[in-house]
C-alpha cells in the first residue's frame, strides 16, 4: 500500500501537465514499513530521452539518481520509487516499463489527458521480474 500526501499527489500532477505532451519522470521519498510506503517527498527530475521519443519513453541519467539518493539523504528519507506519465495513455505500466523496472521501487505513473492529469498508479515489480503488481494508492 502507498500513502500519498496530498501535496506530493499534486506536485506529480503538476509536473504531469507542465511536460505533456512528453512523459515526465522524477523520484519519489518517504519510509517503507513492513505493509505499506508513506511517500511525502518527490523531486522531479530531466527526462533524458531524445526528443521525437519524449512523448513514450523517458530516461533518468546516472547523476540524476545520485542527486536523489544525496536528497533522500538530506530529507531523512528513503528513496522509495520514480514517478512517470503517460501521455494519452492509461496509467499502467508499458512493456517498456517492464523491462528497465528495478526490484524495491514503487513505480508511480499518472495518466494525462489533453493536458489534465487524471488516474494515480503505482506498481511494484515481481521478484521474478516478468510483472508489476499494482499497488493500493492512498491519497491523504
Amino acid at each position: 500500500m502507498i500513502e500519498l500526501k496530498n501535496q506530493v499527489a499534486f506536485q506529480i500532477r503538476a509536473e504531469a501537465e507542465k511536460t505533456y505532451p512528453y512523459e515526465c519522470c522524477g523520484f519519489v521519498f518517504g519510509l517503507a514499513q513492513e505493509d505499506k510506503r508513506e511517500i511525502s517527498a518527490v523531486l522531479p527530475s530531466r527526462n533524458s530521452r531524445e526528443q521525437t521519443r519524449r512523448s513514450r519513453r523517458y530516461s533518468i541519467e546516472p547523476e540524476d539518481f545520485l542527486a536523489a539518493e544525496v536528497e533522500a539523504s538530506r530529507l531523512g528519507l528513503e528513496l522509495l520509487g520514480i514517478f512517470h506519465s503517460h501521455p494519452d495513455h492509461p496509467a499502467e505500466p508499458s512493456e517498456y516499463d517492464l523491462k528497465t523496472a528495478l526490484p524495491f521501487y514503487s513505480y508511480l505513473i499518472v495518466s494525462v489527458e489533453n493536458a489534465a492529469a487524471k488516474n494515480l498508479t503505482s506498481w511494484l515489480l515481481t521478484s521474478d521480474r516478468r510483472s508489476f503488481l499494482q499497488e493500493k494508492v492512498i491519497e491523504e
